[in-house]
């Protein structure tokens, strides 16, 4: 199994940015893609970003590209979520997901993945 341990949520006021860490520990070697999604109060949990173990494939929702970038540190199994230019739509509860499938077309989809983090709160003021 692979635990998820997501942090670098709080409050910021729009315009700013923050930077979330997820953190993967046991067997790691059994991921091939990873995800980061969102869910608002009130809404379905929305995807946001995503990238395929070997790094060749990132893909973006709309609604972040060109604010949001996700990297990652494989020595440490660890990936990262930077979030610039924040907007109060993008207050949500943050979750890192990560796939034991080799990265497809469904990537967008909460089902294309395997192991969840316990979400991290991310509020931007107005």
């Amino acid at each position: 199994q692979v635990q998820l341990v997501e942090s670098g949520g709080g409050l910021v006021q729009a315009g700013g940015s923050l930077r979330l860490s997820c953190a993967a520990s046991g067997r790691t070697f059994m991921i091939y893609a990873w995800g980061w999604f969102r869910q608002a109060p009130g809404k379905e949990r929305e995807f946001v970003a995503a990238e395929s173990w070997s790094g060749g494939s990132t893909y973006y929702a709309d609604s972040v590209k060109g604010r949001f970038t996700f990297s990652r540190d494989n020595a440490k199994n660890t990936v990262y979520l930077q979030m610039n230019s924040l907007k109060p739509e993008d207050t949500a509860v943050y979750f890192c997901n990560a796939g034991k499938r080799p990265m497809s077309g469904r990537y967008y989809l909460p089902e294309a993945y395997d192991y969840w983090g316990q979400g991290t709160q991310v509020t931007v003021s107005s």
